[in-house]
């Protein structure tokens, strides 16, 4: 097989194939990553048949660890759309800051949406509660659509179950329970620095909102509201599980060795803990039927489908990098430089800007990441967890016009091109070097 610098050669060729064939050629990612793993395989002198099984046991291997996971988190996306319970979370918010600040509380409610639902729906979602908190405060919608952006990408790229992270967390072997706990810590900052890009350079643009539908007319659709605690329940259940599940897997055994450890194990599985988060949904519907059993689950199944696809195309690619020893070459070459933490952020960073989307980033970086891990120093399940969470930081850098979330927050909220450039995409930068500064510190602090 070929050794030395060739395989760096190789590797890189691999990374702009992914970016050509996605930005350039339209191609879908699924298929630009299986394309890429091919050509690795051929291209290090591997055996074919060999090829072929370290692809089928890459992607096997990566679906059946978090396809029900992502299919059941999607799920209960769909939920908290379909019955409103996003817009009781958004009233809940506004009720706890106060109307006189509507922009912390788009940021506050971007923060929670974001975890469960995609960033994308989720802007469409509140557009109209963004819009009619503008129109009624006069703030300008500049500042109201960079406040609600910046809170809902926070979490996106940071804190499972939203699949990027989740996928990233598989590749580099995080625990989970960790790294939501870590991700939700970490994007508090990024979430504030995003609400003071708003509150401080947006507001220096003066947008009026344009209301197709009014507020009311939009609460008026759903009827009736699910309750506050019913709307957050299908949320915050799983996080609790998979973070208890973690804590009673401390070395200090905090809740002993028996049943009750056996059942946090159990409930606090991800794939179980995201389940038991479905079946509460059901109790936010008045009434269960085929449309709600058959149709909402079967979107939920659809739209998470191209997700696990990619994920496990992805995995398919790091077990490749492992397999040619790319990523042993890299990790050896890299270790002169003493990158760190800061290397994945680095590769997420260029790939997110180059290709445009955060969850290929995600997926992608950390499946070159993982085998650097020990040359990088964080071969340690705290210094996985903080790997992740710097490929989720590189993943915010930057949402510019070849991401679609870029032109959701520009045309559902009037901004110009231009504009949306200043405001939005400025934003994410932000956020992402904020991001990779609290990780950084983190890890000295952690490690």
């Amino acid at each position: 097989m070929v050794q030395g610098p060739l395989l760096l050669v190789i590797l890189l060729i691999a990374i702009i194939m992914i970016v050509a064939l996605i930005s350039r050629f339209k191609v879908h990612a699924f298929l630009a990553l299986l394309a890429a793993s091919f050509f690795v395989g051929f291209a290090v002198g591997m055996n074919p048949v060999e090829i072929a099984k370290t692809i089928m046991k890459g992607f096997g291997g990566t679906a059946e660890r978090i396809g029900i996971v992502i299919i059941a988190g999607t799920i209960i996306g769909v939920f908290l759309e379909k019955t409103g319970a996003a817009l009781t979370l958004a009233e809940t918010i506004l009720k706890l800051v106060g109307p006189k600040r509507p922009a912390l509380a788009m940021s506050l409610i971007g923060y929670i949406t974001s975890i469960p639902v995609f960033c994308d729906s989720a802007f469409v979602i509140l557009s109209a509660l963004n819009k009619s908190l503008s129109k009624k405060t006069g703030v300008s919608m500049a500042v109201m659509a960079t406040a609600l952006s910046t809170g809902l990408y926070a979490t996106h790229t940071l804190v499972p179950p939203t699949p990027g992270p989740i996928a990233a967390a598989n590749n580099l072997h995080a625990d989970l329970g960790m790294v939501i706990f870590i991700g939700l810590m970490v994007a508090i900052p990024v979430t504030i620095a995003g609400y003071l890009w708003a509150t401080r350079f947006a507001s220096h643009y003066q947008v009026l909102a344009e209301t197709s539908i009014s507020y009311e007319e939009l609460r008026a659709k759903y009827q009736t509201l699910p309750s506050a605690f019913k709307a957050f329940t299908p949320l915050a259940l799983p996080i609790v599980l998979i973070a208890l599940k973690s804590v009673a897997n401390f070395p200090s055994l905090p809740f002993g060795s028996g049943a009750l450890k056996l059942t946090l194990d159990f409930i606090g599985e991800p794939m179980v803990a995201l389940l038991l988060g479905l079946l509460f949904c059901l109790s936010l519907v008045p009434k269960l039927n085929e449309e709600v059993l058959s149709g909402w689950v079967g979107e939920g199944i659809k739209d998470s489908a191209a997700i696990i696809m990619i994920t496990a195309a992805g995995g398919s690619l790091g077990a490749l990098l492992a397999a040619s020893k790319i990523a042993d070459y890299l990790g050896a070459s890299l270790a002169t430089f003493n990158l760190g933490i800061l290397l994945p952020f680095i590769i997420a960073a260029a790939l997110k800007t180059a290709q445009g989307s955060s969850t290929v980033a995600l997926i992608t970086t950390s499946a070159i990441v993982y085998p650097l891990l020990e040359s990088l120093g964080l071969a340690t399940p705290m210094g996985a967890v903080l790997a992740t969470m710097a490929v989720g930081c590189g993943a915010m850098v930057i949402s510019h016009a070849n991401d679609s979330y870029f032109w959701v927050v520009s045309q559902f909220s009037g901004l110009k091109v231009d504009l949306a450039y200043k405001c939005h995409s400025l934003g994410t930068l932000v956020q992402g070097l904020v991001g990779i500064a609290v990780v950084y510190a983190l890890k000295i602090i952690l490690l």
